[in-house]
């Protein structure tokens, strides 16, 4: 676009140079120079909504403007240069006024330029997304990004969601009509709004009135123009429905970043219906279907002749993305990021190398890109060639494992993913055949260190506890390896614990091949128990004989140590299953948890109690045989197995939810 130039400026032109020229200028100064304002008055009125300038050969008029022997024209002249140049200005026409009614169907302003290639900085709101026939929305168009303060024109249509390509319906109401005006787009009066003049704007509304016979659904359309050779054509805008139509979501905001080439659209949220047969999809939960449930995690490939299209859904603040991995650690991937930036989404190819932040890709290696933002649920799609090596990007002919990970971005700009990544349980041939694909968040590993160590802490030390306080006296002549069976069974369990503990510890060092930084207090706890762990066995190696006047001392060192080392497990446990490599759903699994602790707790109560009533007050354990008869001790140690029935059934109960829990993390 030219700059104007000032009216006092006089360009000269020789016989063989082209010049641009609007018409209208001419009729409002027709005494002036036509050399002096030619470019002035182009650059001055055609803005906008503009025709393309038309190139007049300046030596043609010239001669008509001298006369043939140089001289200045006579007036017989001067009518014959009008009459030549009305008909070479025929199609020469300025709209910065907005009236722009033969771009209705194709909303295509006539600039003599291709629309911009980048993402349009402009998006559309709502303030409702249902209607009743006669209801009135409210439409606001703003500047959506920092750094485009503006916009000069626009057009904005609202059409029926199953026929894009057909009339506008519906009718606009003025909100300001100093900035705004209504247009006649086919039979409709007043169904389409465009600019008044090339003023810069930054929001712009109207009120979009539903016709008599409303369709299912609408979706807003608009073409914004920032200047001349700068505008996007057809922006998606939201989409409202019907009440008590089923043909889109009640709030839908979407674009495309090639608005150039018929973007897709999203006009509703992905669907899991093709999910097995025509694509291949991972999901969080299991068998979820994103267009019902919110919060469900979603990633699909479909393969179309050379190319795989991608779609990516899922509940996130900042961003989601998923990688391509020859392994199932992050390190040297092939990464795709969706990140949101305001209300839009910026979709990027992308490298990782090793554990760091990932490096977007310089070249552009997807094509069909379109995004949606829904009720804090970001998706996008994006097509992909199938072979990109020259661009140093895996081929999708090839197995790899599938990680998605989410979290949060400030600005754009992308944090370290708030859960651990969802990643496939096999490797996968991209362009393979479709499969439904399982996954989990947490790594075998971290999952067998969590099992361990419920077993350990939550059984099978309870368990060893209860024989030692509670069937100490009980089967006083039998015997189990040459031993009391109380004393059998608590070494048992004990030793059981311990090694549970030993191999449950180490896990964890060897997924993350050292110390986790990122654990906050978990890790220190579980050294402190597995510490206590390893001291019980050693201080019972060295207990003193019953009749030694250090017995006493060893009792309530073992049975502080014991204690203390259960309570610091119980700890370390509740912190575990709120770890991101073993996060299990809240608050459910705190709630089984909790619920598995006052168990034991209530069992420990139940056993004190019944001791204590068939003793007198003041008198020891061990004086039981000497008060109590045979039968009431027969009856006494059944009443105690029953307790202790019910206890492990509980207990078990507890453990395989919890372990059924993890199994489906």
């Amino acid at each position: 676009m030219f700059s104007p130039l000032s009216v006092g400026h006089k360009l000269m032109l020789n016989e063989t140079e082209t010049c641009f020229a609007c018409p209208v200028c001419l009729f409002l100064k027709p005494r002036c120079k036509l050399e002096a304002y030619l470019l002035f008055c182009m650059s001055a009125l055609c803005s906008g909504f503009t025709v393309p300038p038309v190139k007049l050969h300046f030596p043609a008029f010239l001669s008509v403007y001298r006369g043939q022997g140089g001289q200045t024209m006579t007036s017989k002249r001067q009518i014959t240069l009008w009459l030549l140049l009305a008909f070479y200005f025929k199609s020469g026409e300025c709209f910065s006024n907005g009236k722009v009614t033969q771009a209705c169907g194709e909303m295509i302003p006539e600039h003599d330029h291709d629309p911009s290639p980048q993402t349009p900085p402009y998006n559309i709101t709502l303030d409702k997304y249902q209607y009743n026939a006669g209801d009135q929305i409210r439409v606001t168009l703003f500047v959506a990004v920092s750094g485009s303060s503006y916009f000069k024109g626009f057009l904005i249509e609202a059409r029926a969601q199953g026929n894009l390509n057909g009339g506008a319906v519906g009718s606009f109401t003025l909100v300001d009509p100093s900035i705004s005006q209504l247009l006649k787009c086919g039979h409709s009066k007043g169904s389409a709004v465009s600019h008044t003049s090339g003023a810069k704007k930054t929001k712009v509304q109207a009120i979009w009135t539903a016709p008599d016979n409303p369709p299912a659904s609408i979706q807003f359309k608009f073409t914004v123009v920032q200047k001349y050779k700068v505008y996007w054509v057809q922006i998606p805008g939201p989409v409202a429905t019907l009440n008590g139509a089923t043909a889109g979501p009640p709030h839908f905001t979407t674009t495309s970043d090639s608005p150039t080439t018929s973007p897709a659209v999203l006009p509703n949220p992905f669907s899991a219906e093709d999910c097995g047969s025509r694509k291949s999809c991972l999901r969080d939960p299991v068998n979820c279907d994103p267009r019902t449930e919110p919060r469900c995690f979603f990633l699909s490939l479909r393969t179309e002749g050379q190319s795989v299209q991608f779609e990516l859904s899922g509940p996130a603040e900042g961003y989601v993305s998923f990688a391509l991995s020859l392994d199932t650690w992050m390190g040297n991937d092939d990464v795709y990021l969706c990140v949101r930036d305001g209300d839009r989404v910026e979709i990027n190819a992308a490298y990782v190398l090793g554990r760091t932040h990932p490096e977007v890709a310089t070249e552009n290696a997807l094509r069909d890109t379109a995004w949606a933002i829904v009720d804090g649920v970001i998706q996008c799609s994006f097509r992909r060639d199938i072979n990109l090596s020259q661009l140093n990007r895996f081929n999708l002919d090839q197995s790899y494992f599938l990680f998605v990970a989410h979290g949060k971005a400030e600005k754009g700009v992308i944090h370290r993913h708030s859960r651990q990544p969802l990643i496939s349980t096999h490797q996968k041939v991209v362009s393979g055949p479709p499969e439904d694909l399982s996954a989990s968040r947490s790594p075998l590993l971290i999952k067998f260190h969590g099992v361990f160590m419920l077993v350990a802490w939550m059984t099978t030390v309870s368990t060893g506890v209860i024989f030692a306080r509670y069937f100490k006296l009980d089967l006083p002549e039998s015997s189990l390896l040459g031993q009391r069976v109380w004393f059998q069974m608590h070494r048992a369990l004990m030793v059981l614990t311990v090694v549970l503990t030993c191999v449950g510890f180490t896990l964890p060092f060897i997924y993350r091949g050292g110390w986790s930084t990122r654990a906050g207090s978990h890790p220190y706890l579980g050294c402190t128990v597995m510490a206590l762990a390893v001291i019980q066995p050693i201080m019972a190696l060295f207990r003193p004989p019953p009749d030694s006047s250090k017995r006493p001392i060893f009792k309530w060192m073992h049975l502080g140590a014991g204690t203390l080392a259960q309570i610091i497990a119980v700890a370390a446990i509740f912190l575990g299953i709120q770890q991101q490599a073993l996060l299990l759903p809240a608050p459910w699994s705190t709630g089984v948890l909790a619920g598995f602790v006052v168990w034991g707790v209530l069992a420990d109560l139940i056993f004190e109690l019944h001791s204590r009533c068939y003793l007198p007050p003041g008198s020891k354990a061990e004086d039981r045989q000497s008060i109590l008869s045979s039968s009431s001790e027969r009856k006494e140690f059944r009443l105690r197995g029953i307790i202790l029935g019910v206890f492990l059934c509980g207990n078990l109960a507890f453990l395989t939810s919890l372990i059924s829990l993890i199994s489906d993390v």
